[in-house]
Formats: structure tokens, C-alpha cells, sequence
């Protein structure tokens, strides 16, 4: 959108954060950002608001906004359908068009009176890479003869603070453990994202790998990390991969690569998520041994534990090793997981014809109606 013309007013990834302690600890920032968005929105006036996901500021953003007569338009619904169902008065109150992106959603709107339509993830729409398994070792100094593993550990510095340590340490433990010879040992993708530092991160790599030397004299445990500026592609060649929870488990999903789900957050955070989190009958879900209901969103659309989940207490490296090696052979864990990803992807795929952005513009337009040729160029806010 900023390519495309748009004013910039706040970096969303400045202000995205992860659990209830996360949040608080940054709300004087959070609120000071919110407050710039706002006196941005009131000078500006605009015909239009496009809010994408973040209800915890767009619920607030959309009351203003209606104050001031501006349509509304909400891509990427909040999950109200987890926590917070009270707020499904807000939806009908103050959003005029409610477009999803996963077809439960609808139904779960359209039981509960808000007129919401499906069109399509958008990650599901797009084509596949087409860069071959040869020009992307070359690219980035890999074998291509070696299974390689992709690790996603978040788009935020808090998340890959969390998640990191113990992906590195299964890595290293694959490797170590695996009885492969060198040939066959592992190669290690990490897609870094735009909001990542990448210095930061390969300070965080190095430093980690300090610490296991100090554990095994003289042996360097950690295998060759690979930085990467693309998801997608590295998913696509990735044997396997071990995917911190949210979107990036969908972008995995429609990839079909088999991966494990794997977050940590304060335990407070965990506690009360635990507590607050009740799906709908729209949504099949059952705990698990620990009472855990599922939170990965490819389990959510599939309706059943298609991958494992590994959420704090139990995401370590021993687990996560354990989980991670049947993926790497063709074994029946394997095939079945592959199976399950193609059939959870056909049901994010939008109608024959249609585009899922191509339909949320067409959307946007309309709430705009009739224009006068002749009037000055029509501005929107998006969130």
C-alpha cells in the first residue's frame, strides 16, 4: 500500500505484540501511536477505512471513524470467534462490510447476524515459486543433495527471542542424533523477516552458538544457519519446518510443507489465554492431554490436530526433535500430514475466477458509490 500511494502514519510492526504482559509493557508507545493514527484520521477525513485485523486498536479506530460518517471495511476478521464474542455488537454497530479469509468465519458471522463474506485467503491464491531446487542452492551456498529444514521463528523480535534458543538447539541435536552421515546431515533455512534486524539476528545465531561451545569443547554443535529473505520459496524446497504460531503456519499450509507449530510467552499469558479461548460449534476442536485446546490455525481450518503443537512447557528441543524427525523420511506420519495440508488448503481457496484482494477492492469501491469524474481523487485509511 505504501508503493501504491499510501500515507504511512504508524509501522504496524512497531506496535504488534504478543500477550497480555507483552502488551502492557509497551502500552505508553502503543497509545502514543494510536493517538498520531487518530489526529491523522480526524485532519484527513477520509471516504474510505480499510481495517485489517489488530481489534484491539481497530474496534476503537472504527467508533471514530463512524462518528465521522467514514464507511467502514474490515479485511481479516479479529478472531472473536476464540475470546471477546461480546464485541460481535461493535461488528454489527459500527462495520459496514466484513470480509474473511477463512471459511469458518463466515458461518460463524452469519449465525450471529453479520452479514460477512468469504473471499479466499490470499496467501492460497498465489502460485507457487517457480525458482528450481538447483538455482536456490546455488543462490545461497546450500547442497542441494541435503535435506533441508526451514525455521520460522516470528516476524517480531520478542517472538524470535522466544522461539530461537530452542530451535537452534534441535538443530543441533538432529544432526548430532540422526546417525546421518555428512551428506545427509540437515541444512538449516531461516526466512528474516522485513521486520527483523539482520545484524540483530545473526548476533542472536552466533551467540548461541558460543554458548554450546562452551558445553561441548572444541565441537561446534550448531549447524550452518542460512539466512533468507523469502518465506514462501524456502518453504517450498524445506524437507520439513518448525513454524512459530500465526501466519506463517498458513503460509506453510499452502506450501504444503510439513511442519511442527511452536510458541512460548510468559506463563501469564498462557494461563489466561488458556482460560479465555472457547471455540463455536463451527469450529471442531478438543483439547489435548493438558486441557490445551488447539491455537494453530491450519488445525482451525482443518478441524482436527493435523500438526503438532508445541506451546511453552512443552516446546523444548528434545520435544520439538522428536516431533520434527519422522518428517524428514518417507515415513507414514509424512504422507499423512502432506495428505491433510492439500485438503485444508482447497478450503481456503477462493471462488473459480475470483481473487481474494481483487474481491476486497472491488468491496472498497462500492462503499465508495457513484463519483463524480470531475471531484477530487478519493483517499482511504488503512490499518
Amino acid at each position: 500500500m505504501a508503493d501504491a500511494g499510501q500515507e504511512r502514519i504508524v509501522r504496524a510492526e512497531d506496535v504488534a505484540h504478543m500477550g497480555f504482559t507483552e502488551v502492557v509493557r509497551h502500552a505508553p508507545y502503543i497509545y502514543g501511536q494510536y493517538r498520531k493514527l487518530v489526529s491523522a484520521i480526524e485532519r484527513e477525513r477520509p471516504d474510505v477505512a480499510i481495517l485489517i485485523d489488530f481489534p484491539e486498536v481497530n474496534f476503537r479506530l472504527a467508533r471514530r471513524l463512524k462518528r465521522l460518517g467514514v464507511p467502514v471495511l474490515w479485511f481479516v476478521s479479529p478472531q472473536l470467534w476464540a475470546w471477546k464474542r461480546k464485541r460481535l455488537r461493535l461488528v454489527r454497530r459500527f462495520i459496514d462490510r466484513m470480509m474473511v479469509i477463512f471459511p469458518f468465519e463466515a458461518a460463524f458471522y452469519r449465525a450471529r447476524g453479520v452479514d460477512a463474506e468469504f473471499v479466499g485467503h490470499p496467501l492460497a491464491a498465489l502460485p507457487m515459486p517457480v525458482i528450481s531446487r538447483e538455482e536456490y542452492a546455488t543462490e545461497h551456498g546450500l547442497d542441494p543433495a541435503r535435506p533441508w529444514v526451514a525455521l520460522m521463528p516470528g516476524s517480531r523480535q520478542d517472538e524470535v527471542q522466544q522461539n530461537l534458543p530452542q530451535m537452534l538447539q534441535s538443530a543441533a541435536d538432529l544432526n548430532l542424533n540422526l546417525n546421518l552421515d555428512q551428506k545427509r546431515a540437515c541444512q538449516y533455512l531461516l526466512p528474516v523477516a522485513s521486520t527483523i534486524n539482520l545484524v540483530w539476528i545473526r548476533d542472536e545465531i552466533a551467540a548461541r552458538e558460543v554458548a554450546e561451545n562452551e558445553k561441548k569443547t572444541g565441537f561446534v554443535a550448531l549447524p550452518r544457519i542460512v539466512l533468507v529473505d523469502e518465506a514462501r520459496t524456502a518453504l517450498f524446497h524445506a524437507r520439513a519446518s518448525v513454524v512459530a504460531s500465526g501466519t506463517a503456519t498458513v503460509q506453510a499450509l499452502t506450501i504444503g510443507n510439513p511442519f511442527v507449530v511452536v510458541y512460548r510467552v510468559s506463563a501469564l499469558t498462557f494461563a489466561l489465554a488458556k482460560r479465555m479461548v472457547r471455540y463455536p460449534a463451527e469450529i471442531p476442536a478438543a483439547p489435548d492431554a493438558d486441557g490445551n485446546l488447539p491455537v494453530a490455525m491450519v488445525n482451525l481450518i482443518a478441524g482436527r490436530r493435523i500438526v503438532p503443537e508445541l506451546l511453552n512447557r512443552r516446546f523444548t528441543a528434545a520435544n520439538l526433535t522428536t516431533a520434527l524427525r519422522p518428517l524428514l523420511y518417507e515415513t507414514s506420519e509424512r504422507r499423512e500430514m502432506i495428505a491433510a495440508l492439500a485438503e485444508a488448503r482447497a478450503r481456503l481457496l477462493p471462488a473459480p475466477g475470483e481473487d481474494p484482494i481483487h474481491r476486497v477492492s472491488d468491496a472498497v469501491v462500492e462503499l465508495l458509490g457513484p463519483t463524480d469524474p470531475a471531484a477530487p481523487r478519493s483517499s482511504a485509511t488503512n490499518v
